[in-house]
């Protein structure tokens, strides 16, 4: 009662009376009496009634908060809920979240340091090596259909993912047999098959997204020429290292060099990355470890090279800096692009890898520079 007393002089106004209560004005309740407030000096540990009968926890004098700190810590935690999608980071916030992920990782868990399920991902990538060998030293034109339907399903998943988070729309019938003629007719007629095919394949979707109307027109069609560019254009180069007789030795070189590149990244960048390389595109990426994809690239290009094609190491070394700095190219612009989209991956397909997509990444854009290279330092056989 006392602490009542001392509540009811508080509302004294300034000329020493106490306020009358009007019509609609609620008279102080005592405590005690149901329904009526819990005072303010509530003795610590003591349980409080929530209004349905049921106590609630015991409020401890440093952890009170106003009321409204209790709403705001509610939709705090909604927040955090909706930041667990990836769509629902901020550009800019994802490198932060990412790190403050890496850093709330047990110590039992850093087997999993590139954040996949490396046994499944190791698994994964000597089952495509294996398929991608044998269909080379056996008909090895069979490897340009691997491509073709690497490349298919690439542009289902990016057109997909698309779909969901960006309401863009690719002219999927346009870019898919688009697709296929230019990686196709790559095989007889070279660059200029694959390019005049890509052409067609533009003038194509422009006509396809016409009866679309207007809304968006600019939106679709820029998404879908990119998709015909970046999937099966860049493919039709990988398509052209196949039919020279010394075809195995260029596609075993051009592979090779990717696979050691992102091999001798990967190994570094786990032991020994400090230095971030492009923080805001991708965090987990180290100068260290591209330094490691560096030795790797050069020393699988001087060896491929001179050994399968009978070039010079020279060339070599050369073939392998330029197939890193195109893999590493690949590897950001891919990982900008989720980032831009709000997604980890690109598709579930690969247990430990995510999509197709996600594994093309550094192949597609390398697979136009060995064509270039190789061209150049090993004459047509």
């Amino acid at each position: 009662m006392a602490q009542v007393s001392e509540e009811r002089e508080d509302r004294v106004d300034g000329t020493g009376e106490e306020p009358v209560a009007g019509p609609g004005t609620p008279e102080p309740a005592t405590p005690g009496e149901p329904g009526s407030a819990q005072p303010n000096g509530t003795a610590p540990g003591s349980a409080q009634s929530n209004g349905t009968g049921v106590p609630t926890a015991a409020t401890s004098p440093e952890s009170a908060q106003p009321t409204a700190a209790a709403g705001f810590g509610s939709a705090a935690a909604g927040s955090v809920e909706a930041a667990a999608s990836p769509s629902a980071v901020p550009d800019g916030a994802a490198p932060a979240a990412e790190a403050k992920a890496s850093a709330a990782t047990p110590q039992g868990e850093k087997a999993s340091k590139a954040g996949r399920n490396l046994p499944a991902a190791i698994g994964v990538g000597l089952l495509l090596g294996a398929a991608i060998i044998v269909s080379l030293l056996t008909v090895r034109f069979i490897f340009i259909g691997i491509i073709a339907v690497a490349i298919a399903v690439g542009t289902f998943e990016f057109a997909g993912v698309l779909r969901r988070v960006a309401d863009t729309r690719v002219a999927m019938i346009p870019v898919l047999v688009g697709g296929q003629a230019m990686i196709w007719l790559a095989w007889p007629f070279g660059r200029e098959g694959a390019l005049t095919a890509f052409v067609l394949t533009v003038l194509a979707c422009l006509l396809w997204r016409l009866p679309g109307g207007a809304k968006g027109y600019l939106r679709d069609i820029s998404a879908s020429v990119f998709a015909a560019a970046y999937l099966p254009l860049f493919g039709a180069f990988a398509a052209m290292l196949v039919p020279p007789s010394d075809g195995v030795g260029r596609v075993l070189t051009f592979l090779i060099g990717v696979v050691a590149s992102d091999t001798g990244g990967y190994i570094a960048g786990v032991l020994g990355g400090k230095h971030p390389m492009a923080p805001t595109i991708s965090p987990k990426k180290t100068w260290e470890g591209f330094g490691g994809s560096l030795v790797g690239g050069v020393v699988a290009g001087a060896l491929t090279l001179s050994l399968l094609l009978d070039g010079h190491v020279w060339q070599g070394v050369i073939f392998g800096v330029a197939i890193v700095l195109t893999a590493t190219l690949g590897d950001l612009v891919e990982s900008l692009i989720k980032r831009d989209l709000g997604v980890k991956d690109m598709g579930t397909l690969l247990p430990g890898h995510g999509g197709i997509m996600d594994r093309l990444d550094s192949l597609l854009p390398s697979a136009v520079v060995s064509w270039l290279l190789l061209s150049a330092f090993v004459p047509l056989g």
